[in-house]
């Protein structure tokens, strides 16, 4: 069955390593090119995630340098992989092609200057979470102790994302800022996060939140970081489909999608340990949903979201 996962850290793995792994086939990659085709992925979002540790005057040169890499190593070296700058495009890739879409973990690098996102959007783009765990200027993160809101800059970004018809990632936000993008945001969307009614963190969405999410027509995505999917010890599939279930009960059957956040955990679920072993997540959805439901949640459910958003225009 055909997958779309709508997060990845690849990217801030492969410029870690700075040009000594191949995103083709490096074993350090759990999304690398061989795994996502084995995985049967026909699109994966790539995030530009920047550390905290470095310095504010440099961020933003690294999130050009992770850009750099989306073009140079993902799609310069690979005819089968098609970058798409407009979600109407994914109705139209061949067989064997692999959709590629640039997303942004976290607004940190752009400081207060609006522009410098505009520059991530003209390279593609598509998706913004206004913050990682932290503050910064836009918002305070799931980490941030203060759990603030959004500020007037993080309301403009979101505005801006409004206007340019880009989705509002709400994955890492506190719950106060969480809110506040609810009210602001025409594509909401939580790119990977699980619910709280199975494991209670901070980084996962209370029943109220996701059917707020659902009550204005955006997804949610769930994650396979164990961590996230019960609160101690090892994580099987199976637990991870109690979230898919749960948010199905909270009416979200239509709204649910993938987002492993692979190449960003330190943990895996047992089955899941890569890309390559996606179907193994399928084949054990099959066992408690239709083949239509689990198409949904593979991919069809993003498409149809994607598609209200192109008639939006």
């Amino acid at each position: 069955m055909k997958i779309i996962d709508l997060h990845c850290d690849a990217l801030s793995k492969l410029w870690e390593f700075g040009g000594r792994e191949s995103f083709l086939d490096s074993a350090v990659l759990d999304a690398n090119k061989k795994r996502l085709k084995e995985g049967k992925i026909i699109a994966q979002a790539f995030a530009i995630w920047i550390d905290p540790a470095i310095k504010l005057e440099n961020k933003f040169q690294a999130a050009l340098e992770q850009a750099h890499i989306f073009y140079s190593e993902i799609l310069n070296k690979n005819d089968d992989i098609k970058h798409i700058k407009n979600w109407s495009e994914l109705k139209h890739l061949q067989d064997g092609q692999i959709a590629a879409i640039l997303t942004l973990e976290g607004v940190d690098c752009i400081g207060n200057d609006i522009k410098k996102l505009e520059i991530l959007f003209e390279l593609g783009v598509r998706l913004v979470g206004l913050t990682w765990n932290e503050a910064n200027l836009a918002a305070d993160g799931a980490g941030e102790p203060r759990g603030a809101g959004l500020t007037e800059f993080g309301r403009e970004i979101v505005r801006l994302n409004n206007d340019k018809k880009i989705f509002t990632d709400v994955s890492h936000l506190s719950e106060r800022a969480f809110w506040d993008v609810m009210e602001l945001a025409d594509y909401p969307i939580a790119s990977h996060s699980n619910t709280k009614k199975y494991c209670d963190h901070p980084r996962n969405l209370s029943d109220q939140q996701a059917e707020a999410m659902f009550k204005k027509g955006g997804m949610v995505h769930v994650v396979y970081y164990p961590d996230f999917i019960k609160s101690e010890g090892s994580a099987t599939i199976s637990d991870l489909i109690k979230h898919i279930d749960h948010l199905c009960s909270l009416g979200g059957e239509k709204q649910i999608g993938f987002g492993s956040d692979f190449d960003g955990i330190s943990r895996k679920v047992s089955g899941l340990a890569n890309a390559s072993q996606t179907q193994n997540l399928i084949n054990e959805l099959l066992k408690y949903f239709s083949e239509d439901q689990v198409l949904g949640f593979a991919c069809e459910n993003f498409l149809s979201y994607c598609e209200r958003m192109e008639h939006n225009r």
